[in-house]
């Protein structure tokens, strides 16, 4: 008896946690608009659109979400340049509209970044294996791209 209680409580415990774990990425809301929201936000400041392509199902986008939120410098960076939205990708399902607005940017893996100008043309897609380091992302590296692909780099 003592061992099926062990094990009913070591499960609640562990899906608790799973269900505190922060989520990044809205799952029902419409990509699409979610996408020509934050394109119409980007012309009318003068910013560009950064797209983190992923889901709550993948670890290493989580990872990055946290890594950017925690860090002051990339997180100011962003604010400054960017309408910063966290895109989902479904694991099954993807819809052929998402697929052609991003250029099938998960062909890359994720997180996989799209930069948008504020037409909502495509300037840049970020293959995210190119800014880790070891388990975890490299501040140089994800900086380097963010300054990059600020409206005033690409202009």
């Amino acid at each position: 008896m003592k061992k099926i209680l062990l094990v009913l409580v070591t499960m609640v415990l562990a899906l608790s946690a799973n269900a505190q774990a922060k989520k990044y990425y809205d799952e029902t809301v419409n990509p699409i608009q979610q996408i020509d929201k934050a394109v119409a936000k980007a012309k009318a400041s003068g910013k560009n659109v950064v797209c983190q392509v992923g889901g709550n199902w993948c670890r290493w986008c989580l990872m990055f979400a946290k890594f950017i939120e925690s860090d002051k410098e990339i997180s100011g960076l962003i604010d400054k340049n960017y309408e910063y939205i966290h895109v989902n990708w479904p694991q099954k399902g993807v819809s052929e509209e998402l697929k052609k607005r991003l250029n099938n940017a998960g062909r890359f893996g994720f997180p996989v970044f799209v930069v948008l100008d504020g037409k909502g043309d495509i300037i840049h897609i970020q293959d995210s294996s190119y800014l880790e380091e070891g388990q975890g992302y490299n501040k140089e590296k994800v900086m380097r791209f963010f300054e990059g692909w600020t409206p005033q780099a690409t202009k």
